[in-house]
């Protein structure tokens, strides 16, 4: 079956199909963040770097130092508030509710240097 819509007209919004929608989306966004961030580091050391999805691939003999600038990555962007700054974002960009929006958690004791030595962290 073929779905057509006249984008003239508008068109109704699922208020509870948004509001599932975003956690996942929301860590995607962080995933594909982490993955960019990786495939720079590995473009300027020069280690050639492929990726689909959450699959990344480099030559065997660079698969050490890409393991190191996937931990390095991952903490550089984990050592942020990710969850403040987007409700912050979100307050600036709809100030009319910005009162609705919850605080994020609070963040927890996790000690997010602990990746670097993680042996299982990323394969």
């Amino acid at each position: 079956a073929v779905t057509t819509f006249d984008l003239r007209e508008p068109m109704p919004v699922s208020k509870q199909k948004q509001v599932t929608a975003f956690p996942p989306n929301f860590v995607h966004a962080l995933d594909s963040t982490h993955m960019l961030l990786t495939a720079i580091e590995c473009s300027q050391r020069e280690i050639d770097f492929t990726a689909v999805h959450d699959s990344y691939w480099t030559h065997a003999c660079d698969v050490d130092d890409m393991n190191f600038i996937l931990r390095e990555c991952f903490v550089q962007l984990h050592s942020q508030d990710v969850l403040f700054d987007l409700q912050r974002q979100f307050k600036n960009q709809y100030p009319i509710k910005a009162n609705e929006f919850e605080d994020p958690p609070i963040i927890g004791d996790l000690d997010i240097e602990l990746v670097r030595e993680s042996t299982y962290f990323f394969n």
